[in-house]
């Protein structure tokens, strides 16, 4: 192959994109550089403008528009009175695509024991802040059966003790070691359904 500086760079670069590895980061590339004018300039374009406007929400995680508010914690259409907490904003597409929750999401971002991350860069505080302004009933903790998943789960239950909301988490129907955005609709509303109480009068 052709020692192109540039190439390589970008191959290298989109095999660290989830389910891509250095074969198939190559076979996009080949695809790009062949359909320079309908793809090439056409992404670079859009991804200059994510990266410009796009970020996440400094208060429940979501993504969000600088240009516009916050539409997952800032919504004014429609009062919930419910927060669904999960670990990415993948996790929120899945639940959100399945129809079975409708209420606010909370976007930790990982959990305590992923990429060294620390209680601070979860967003916990900001979620603690949220279920007081918005008088909200209940918490549904959606992070993964994982030991970091449950972990997390107990650690944000403990963080709302003093706020005296019900908090619960997803129950039977989420496999042991799963992700909430591998689950298919009928598991994920299953553990919906069947969620369980974490406060502490019911453990």
């Amino acid at each position: 192959m052709q020692n192109i500086n540039e190439i390589e760079d970008l191959i290298k670069l989109i095999s660290k994109l989830p389910g891509l590895g250095p074969k198939s980061a190559k076979r996009i590339v080949l695809k790009l550089i062949n359909n320079r004018d309908e793809l090439v300039k056409p992404i670079a374009s859009t991804l200059a403008q994510v990266y410009k406007n796009v970020t996440r929400c400094k208060l429940c995680g979501s993504l969000k528009s600088n240009s516009d508010g916050c539409i997952n914690c800032e919504n004014v259409k429609e009062k919930f009175n419910k927060i669904c907490v999960v670990e990415d904003i993948a996790d929120q597409w899945s639940i959100e695509n399945s129809n079975i929750f409708q209420g606010y999401f909370h976007i930790l971002g990982g959990t305590l024991s992923s990429a060294g991350l620390r209680k601070e860069e979860l967003l916990i505080n900001s979620l603690v802040d949220r279920v007081i302004r918005d008088k909200i009933d209940e918490v549904i903790i959606a992070t993964s059966a994982t030991v970091e998943g449950q972990t997390t789960a107990f650690y944000i239950k403990d963080s709302l003790k003093k706020t005296k909301v019900r908090v619960t988490k997803l129950a039977q129907g989420l496999p042991i070691g799963g992700e909430i955005e591998s689950l298919d609709d009928g598991t994920l509303f299953s553990a919906f359904k069947n969620r369980s109480s974490l406060n502490s009068n019911s453990d």
